[in-house]
């Protein structure tokens, strides 16, 4: 398994930017499909993001679509969510994942991931 660690969050005002970094340990992380996870407080963890190992296929979830950009950069073993026009209900921690099941990249389901950073927070202030 990868080991992930996460950076990037912090306070913004709606309708600012933020761009979260995980940084991926292990050499095998190119083979790895990627996702973002978010919990609001006193919510599940859900879905928001995920890309293929090749970076061909992303998935967003509907809440994020159009304004969240997730990519990955093998050579640097790093995957990136660009977040635009943010929202006071996108306030989170942000939990990059990883998987080495395929199907992680279109089932979008939190059981596929076996690699899991320790979360990073974003808060949107309105």
């Amino acid at each position: 398994q990868v080991q992930l660690v996460e950076s990037g969050g912090g306070l913004v005002q709606a309708g600012g930017s933020l761009r979260l970094s995980c940084a991926a340990s292990g050499r095998s992380f190119s083979s790895y499909v990627m996702g973002w996870f978010r919990q609001a407080p006193g919510k599940e963890r859900e879905f928001v993001a995920t890309i293929s190992w090749s970076g061909v296929g992303t998935y967003y979830a509907d809440s994020v679509k159009g304004r969240f950009t997730i990519s990955r950069d093998n050579a640097k073993n790093t995957v990136y969510l660009q977040m635009n026009s943010l929202k006071p209900e996108d306030t989170a921690v942000y939990y990059c994942a990883g998987s080495r099941r395929l199907q992680a990249e279109t089932r979008k389901t939190q059981a596929d991931f076996g690699s899991w950073g320790q979360g990073t927070q974003v808060t949107v202030s309105s």
